[in-house]
């Protein structure tokens, strides 16, 4: 039998509770009077820094009882209304969590306690495919007569109704999926083979660790963590950090950077000069204040200590070998997602003669990358970071306070870009980041050999060949 994804509604699939816009619906519908929700504001602020609480259980299984005599048409209708204001607050990584599943062939399931009415408008709209939530009894005039129709889809409830609605469609619990946030859905992560914690209050964190369930958040990419009670992730905590002035051994200079959106996703790309790079473009991206998913090489990813930061700052793994579909998926997710993916187009950093040239080569990634997902491209330029962090030195010259070396980084606007050829788009796209380099990096010259060296990684410079010998006079004969 085939398995299914079971998910969770309230801080899981959404960020924080529905009841508020269910409430302003139902409100605004007149069903409900203002006088019956004075206090709702205070309940769903607690329930979206702590979650679920036996209290506000309890109040949703005495819902039932206030609920009597409400049309179940006209509360449908309100719910419809509601799920336009509910979509925006689906999780940004939800939709592909759910792509996913469907087209491994498993359905996806709403599994919340919150009203079936309530719900099922919202589920249709994101594609779901069933809904198990708690119904209420309907008369025969079609309005509600004040009890729960069967089990209230909470705890040990929830549990038996999943279960209930997998055997009577054929779905293994072992084979399945459930995505909760709430320590009472234990019981149902606890059944299928693949519990995972999503955003989890901290009794499920705790069962979490214990159990070794995965823990994710589906507002950040896969891997990236978010630290408890602050409820950040790291990126956007360093980002606090990381200032010029607390970099005393640099000359930081950034403009243009009003091209980059201040919401929604874009393809970031620079030009590739230092080890230094990286920082330098997240100081600039810093002032807008938005996290950005770095696309690195493996290399990067697979060491020891480097490795598991730059996973955890969201970072992009790519594969050259025989992983680059699954980055290229990862960034598109990313971009779905409305983010920033940051591309270096050159790949590595140009060595020897190269390094030089004015001409600026890259490979297709960004170009294929803003044809799959139509994301603007937005190009800086970067000079002088090889002067702070040149390739032959293993560390970044920290020691430059006095006389700090010039880092200039520029913004530039979006590129026009075809989507007809990849290899046209690049050529595009490279031009665009060289526009916005000083003069002197468009204008050819031969370097020194000093210069040369310093392009190449520690221990990888080319030996400079021997000067010629003169001959040796042949010795007179005896």
């Amino acid at each position: 039998m085939p398995g299914a994804a079971f998910v969770d509604l309230d801080r899981t699939l959404l960020s924080g509770a529905s009841g508020p816009a269910l409430s302003r619906a139902l409100r605004e519908a007149g069903i409900v009077e203002s006088r019956f929700v004075r206090a709702e504001g205070l309940l769903y602020r607690i329930f979206d820094l702590i979650g679920e609480t036996r209290p506000s259980i309890e109040l949703a299984r005495q819902a039932a009882r206030f609920a009597k005599g409400w049309s179940q048409d006209d509360v449908r209708a309100a719910a419809g209304k509601a799920a336009d204001a509910l979509v925006v607050a689906v999780q940004p990584y939800a939709h592909s969590m759910i792509e996913e599943h469907q087209k491994a062939g498993r359905p996806v399931v709403l599994a919340t306690t919150t009203p079936h009415d309530l719900v099922d408008p919202l589920a249709e709209r994101l594609g779901f495919d069933a809904v198990v939530a708690t119904r209420y009894g309907v008369d025969g005039d079609g309005r509600y007569d004040g009890t729960i129709d069967g089990e209230l889809v909470w705890g040990r409830g929830k549990l038996r109704s999943v279960r209930a609605w997998a055997e009577a469609n054929g779905i293994d619990l072992a084979d399945s999926w459930a995505y909760s946030d709430s320590f009472y859905d234990s019981p149902l992560l606890g059944a299928v083979g693949h519990p995972v914690a999503v955003n989890p209050d901290p009794r499920l964190l705790a069962l979490a660790l214990v159990r070794r369930w995965p823990v994710t958040h589906l507002d950040v990419p896969e891997g990236v963590p978010k630290l408890p009670v602050l409820g950040l992730e790291p990126q956007k905590l360093l980002l606090t950090f990381v200032r010029p002035e607390l970099l005393p051994w640099v000359r930081l200079e950034v403009s243009g950077i009003e091209h980059l959106p201040e919401s929604g996703p874009a393809i970031l790309v620079a030009n590739h000069r230092s080890y230094f790079d990286p920082l330098a473009l997240g100081m600039a991206f810093a002032k807008r204040g938005r996290p950005v998913r770095f696309l690195g090489k493996k290399e990067v990813f697979d060491a020891p200590v480097v490795g598991p930061v730059v996973r955890a700052l969201g970072g992009i793994r790519v594969d050259r070998e025989g992983g680059a579909a699954d980055s290229m998926a990862a960034a598109a997710a990313a971009l779905a997602a409305g983010e920033l993916v940051a591309v270096l187009p050159q790949g590595t950093i140009p060595r020897g003669p190269e390094f030089f040239d004015p001409e600026l080569k890259g490979r297709w990634g960004a170009a294929r990358l803003a044809a799959l997902t139509k994301a603007p491209v937005v190009p800086f330029g970067l000079w002088g970071t090889e002067h702070v962090w040149p390739r032959s030195e293993r560390l970044p010259r920290m020691w430059q306070v006095f006389g700090a070396p010039k880092v200039t980084v520029t913004a530039g606007p979006p590129v026009d870009l075809k989507h007809r050829s990849p290899a046209a788009d690049t050529k595009r796209i490279m031009e665009a980041i060289a526009a916005l380099l000083p003069p002197e990096a468009r204008e050819p010259r031969d370097p020194t050999p000093d210069e040369l060296a310093r392009t190449y990684p520690p221990g990888k410079a080319p030996k400079a060949p021997k000067a010629p010998q003169p001959p040796t006079a042949p010795e007179p004969a005896s």
